[in-house]
């Protein structure tokens, strides 16, 4: 194994890829002769594969991922980079009438072999437009696939697999994760879409997250480990396909699920998690399903109000004290010292955002 960050792992994997294949390219704004975008994953590149390979665009995402679903269809596979999520609203029609729909419209005839890489989520204060989190609405789209490693390991794994997929993937990223380290097998490897990770092994309770949120499920078993309660972290890894049967194995064998995201909860990911898991586990959950995310209003500038609505350690471990004491655990007597209920901060399905932003001020 080598120790790697998570740029470090996306940058051999697009390496890779554009030796093994040639026709891979990437194309973006900002990612050829000098790379200054906030990845930086494809610094490098430019040296080794030239301009024809390595395409700087235009600040007009709707017509490089439009050129992009023209490339793939003619047999190319492209690596678009998108500065952040955000701007990915500029392409949306590309996105989701063109390139999620393809295949279906020319009954198999025609694929997107497209892979479009952004990242998402706040926390720099890039204020409201720049600080979002938009994945659930691709995960909703039939058509497309949805990842969203949170190691090294899985970035490269993952983006290998989605690159040599012939269905366009929406591949998200997280400034937060592009430093942080990991080890990575050392030779070719890819990771499946659609397969979850059980990223640590428990006994009495579930969280399910993707991306950086699974850095703070893993801090979050970390600290209820210490109050006796033995935590399972589900890394989703896929959000389109999705792994229920892992999922579901996990909470028939904990009895209870708290889902975890950095996004909007409502009409979420968790969202659909908590449908999904109260179908095929009903009769195993000692309590409902909780949810937990950022506080629903437009991400504020002011540092203050931004952590206040923003996803952080302790609203999620106040998140899993609640369901705790709601399924009758630490009442019997296991584990910690307790914890105030979820209910009314800013993340909790049942919560509301507003009050957590106002109670900074």
């Amino acid at each position: 194994m080598a120790q790697m960050t998570y740029r470090e792992a996306l940058q051999q994997a697009l390496r890779e890829e554009m030796r093994r294949d040639e026709n891979v390219f990437v194309m973006g704004e900002e990612i050829g002769k000098v790379t200054i975008t906030p990845s930086k994953v494809t610094e490098g590149l430019f040296q080794e594969f030239g301009a024809k390979r390595v395409r700087d665009t235009p600040i007009a995402e709707e017509g490089f991922v439009g050129a992009a679903v023209g490339a793939a269809m003619l047999g190319l596979r492209p690596v678009v980079e998108i500065m952040t999520l955000n701007f990915i609203l500029v392409a949306m029609d590309m996105v989701i009438n063109h390139a999620a729909k393809v295949r279906y419209m020319f009954g198999g005839e025609s694929t997107v072999p497209l892979v479009i890489r952004t990242p998402g989520g706040g926390g720099g204060q890039l204020t409201a437009q720049h600080s979002q989190s938009f994945e659930v609405w691709f995960a909703n789209t039939p058509g497309l696939k949805v990842v969203a490693p949170a190691t090294p390991r899985d970035a490269k794994g993952l983006l290998k697999s989605a690159i040599r997929d012939n269905d366009p993937v929406l591949f998200l990223e997280s400034l937060p994760l592009y430093a942080t380290r990991g080890e990575v097998p050392e030779g070719e490897y890819t990771i499946p879409i659609g397969v979850a990770d059980v990223a640590r092994e428990g006994t009495d309770l579930t969280v399910i997250a993707h991306s950086y949120a699974v850095v703070r499920a893993l801090k979050l078993a970390d600290r209820l480990e210490k109050e006796g309660i033995s935590a399972e972290v589900i890394d989703l890894r896929s959000l389109r396909p999705f792994d229920m049967e892992t999922v579901a194995k996990s909470v028939r064998k904990t009895h209870r699920a708290l889902c975890v995201e950095e996004g909007w909860p409502s009409y979420g990911v968790s969202a659909e998690l908590a449908a999904r898991i109260q179908r095929a586990c009903f009769s195993d959950l000692d309590a409902p399903v909780e949810r937990f995310g950022g506080a629903e209003v437009p991400m504020p500038y002011a540092r203050p109000l931004e952590r206040a609505a923003l996803v952080n350690d302790e609203k999620i471990y106040q998140a899993a004290q609640a369901l705790l004491h709601e399924s009758g655990m630490l009442r019997r007597g296991v584990g910690g010292s307790g914890g105030g209920s979820a209910n009314g901060s800013n993340g909790s399905a049942s919560g509301q955002g507003s009050q957590a932003v106002a109670a900074a001020r």
